[in-house]
């Protein structure tokens, strides 16, 4: 019996004093936001690089992730005669769950773990270490810059994806299955509500750009400085990410809905 709830104490404790641990280090970050010139370029130039970088990513996976939802919902919708309804369920699939969810995904893949290394070998080469040897705080200098850049750039990256979703959708619906353009945009702007469904969807992003960013900074930061520390700590950013993502989608839908 012991040796059972040996087993099960450490499943408890562990994700309970890292889900600690992660709050705190939250509290550091924001305790370290400066509106100064020297954070707000470094700021800029970290949204450079890990969200513009990913545009063609974001884009490319967005047209046809609109295809495909255009080409699965009309054979569904063509059983009842309701093939002008395309327009419609594009918009609120991507607009409410898939736009959000699916980029934070890809950017946890191709943003997250860019920062998670980064951080993760500038401690395994004591670069953080001589930062603190000349007074000069880590977090605020390395650190807070990517967390608020990963936080600034999911949102506008899911707007991208959103209108590259439409714009897939739009041309195989109008131009491959015949329907006219102005019944599938029309029915969109019909059913697809600003405040209902679109605003949904950047509250998601907004929170989603939070974890991913919180949980890449984290996990480089506490890296252990070795080469295969670093690469457990990358591959631990992709999947605490992508199981956070979620989690706290099904309970931001269930809130706001």
């Amino acid at each position: 019996m012991q040796e059972t709830l040996s087993l099960i104490h450490p499943l408890f404790i562990t994700p309970v004093r890292r889900f600690g641990r992660g709050f705190v280090f939250l509290l550091r970050l924001l305790g370290r936001i400066r509106l100064s010139i020297r954070q707000i370029r470094a700021t800029l130039v970290q949204v450079h690089s890990i969200g513009t970088r990913s545009l063609v990513l974001i884009m490319v996976s967005g047209f046809f992730v609109g295809m495909v939802l255009a080409l699965q919902g009309y054979r569904e919708l063509a059983q009842f005669g309701a093939t002008d309804a395309v327009g419609a369920i594009l918009g609120l699939s991507l607009f409410r769950e898939l736009g959000p969810v699916l980029t934070a995904l890809l950017f946890a893949g191709r943003a997250g773990t860019s920062i998670t290394a980064e951080i993760g070998l500038m401690k395994a080469t004591d670069q953080l270490m001589a930062m603190d040897l000349m007074a000069i705080d880590p977090l605020t200098r390395v650190v807070m810059p990517r967390f608020a850049a990963g936080v600034l750039s999911l949102p506008m990256l899911t707007a991208i994806f959103n209108m590259m979703g439409l714009i897939g959708g739009s041309f195989y619906a109008v131009n491959i299955m015949g329907i006219d353009s102005g019944i599938f945009w029309g029915n969109m702007q019909a059913h697809v509500d600003l405040f209902g469904d679109y605003m949904v969807g950047v509250y998601k992003s907004a929170m989603f750009g939070l974890l991913v960013s919180l949980t890449a900074v984290y996990t480089g930061y506490y890296a252990v400085p070795t080469g295969s520390g670093v690469g457990r700590a990358t591959t631990q950013t992709v999947v605490v990410s992508a199981v956070l993502v979620l989690v706290f989608d099904f309970i931001l839908t269930s809130l706001i809905t």
